[in-house]
């Protein structure tokens, strides 16, 4: 017993590579090759049980050191003189710890974990599916109970609703227990053989995206006070701005430049993960000013519906709110206008831009999106100038079309370059 020390344990990391070094009496620090790159590994206490050899993991090195590593040895030695298997009992342990977690906690690691590696607006898509769908459902039940039937009893709740939302459900159900295997809670997901097509059917012909004419959108922007003020503004600037919804619910004061008349949306919540400024037109500048008066203390520029105090976590508004309010909108205003969501605003923008004799590159940047090929490789323009002009004649027309005006617009020319 103790024939490792200080000194060889850091010569052995140094080297990097995968090593097995024994301290004696069994206690061995083991490495794997992707542990070195790491600068890890682990203590194994190797040992005899029923004269069948059996090893147990006491655990990680540095977190468990040299000292401590030779102590829960010694423990573990003297378990096993009196006939336990500690590797058994640690096994046992283990799944005891796994049905402590409950489907709630297993969706909050889940989460944690995904913050900061996904898009604002995926993280908060999943967190309302799981709230919604799942932990309202079976988030008091150990993760270990979860079976395939209550799977496929979520995904038909959700699609009683909506097909779309079922498979979205169906997907982050997947993924929850996919991180519960890679995490050891569980030993199998209980999703692996529920299919979508079985559960839900076939996927539908992809819905083709709506562009409302000039006719809809002379019904629906009159009608947009029936649904309240914050809904209102936000779908003015979803549709001035040409942004996508998340970019807009998730948007905070910090990144409205009121002198410079500008919205930079930060690389983090772009769907193309670069850096975005939107020129901002009078309008557009006047309804997040108002927006700014109704939002109360929240850094959010659409925050949830309360008054921030110091027990109310400042959260911004659910996509989901939009598109309810969307809902009751197209009711009351029927025949005169199709139903749309907030992405449709895009394309309704696009249409109108292009209808305008807007060039197709300013264009497609005002709706930032990739110019791809070899136009994004040596085209480094930001047209910024084009697109500020482009969104002030969009603005105007926007301005006509609620206020039953006639609009007439001037043909587009590009700024010269710098």
């Amino acid at each position: 017993m103790g024939t490792l020390n200080a000194l060889q344990i850091r010569q052995l990391l140094s080297a990097g590579e995968a090593a097995t070094k024994s301290d004696g009496n069994g206690l061995t620090f083991t490495m794997s090759a992707a542990q070195a790159k790491a600068g890890a590994a682990s203590w194994v206490l190797r040992y005899r049980f029923g004269g069948n050899p059996r090893e147990m993991t006491i655990g990680r090195f540095p977190d468990i050191t040299l000292a401590k590593a030779r102590e829960l040895a010694t423990q573990a030695r003297a378990k096993i003189q009196q006939g336990e298997d500690v590797a058994t009992e640690k096994q046992r342990d283990k799944q005891a710890s796994a049905r402590a977690w409950t489907v709630k906690r297993l969706a909050d690691d889940y989460l944690e974990k995904i913050t900061g590696r996904l898009a604002p607006g995926t993280v908060s898509q999943r967190r309302q599916q799981l709230r919604d769908h799942v932990v309202s459902v079976i988030g008091s039940r150990p993760a270990a109970d979860v079976n395939p039937a209550d799977i496929v009893d979520i995904t038909e709740a959700a699609a009683a609703k909506s097909l779309h939302v079922a498979r979205l459900v169906l997907m982050v159900l997947r993924e929850l227990f996919s991180h519960a295997v890679a995490r050891h809670v569980l030993d199998s997901n209980p999703c692996a053989h529920v299919k979508g097509k079985s559960v839900i059917g076939p996927r539908p012909v992809n819905r083709t995206r709506i562009m409302l004419n000039d006719s809809e959108l002379r019904a629906m922007l009159p009608a947009l006070p029936s649904i309240g003020r914050s809904n209102e503004l936000a779908i003015k600037l979803l549709l001035a701005t040409c942004t996508r919804i998340s970019e807009l619910t998730l948007a905070e004061w910090s990144e409205i430049d009121f002198e410079q008349r500008e919205w930079t949306i930060p690389p983090e919540r772009a769907k193309n993960r670069k850096r975005f400024v939107i020129p901002l037109t009078d309008a557009a500048l006047g309804w997040f000013m108002e927006l700014k008066t109704i939002a109360f203390a929240s850094r959010f520029v659409l925050p949830v519906r309360v008054r921030f105090n110091d027990s109310m976590q400042d959260k911004p508004m659910e996509p989901s709110t939009l598109n309810a309010a969307i809902n009751r909108l197209c009711a009351s205003i029927g025949d005169k206008c199709r139903r749309f969501t907030p992405h449709d605003l895009r394309s309704t923008a696009r249409s109108h831009l292009g209808a305008m004799g807007v060039d197709i590159l300013v264009a497609e940047r005002c709706l930032n999106h990739s110019l791809g090929g070899l136009v994004a490789i040596y085209d480094q323009h930001d047209y910024m100038t084009e697109r500020r002009e482009a969104l002030n004649q969009w603005g105007s027309f926007i301005e006509a079309c609620e206020s039953g005006k006639d609009w007439n617009v001037d043909t587009f020319k590009r700024a010269p370059m710098a």
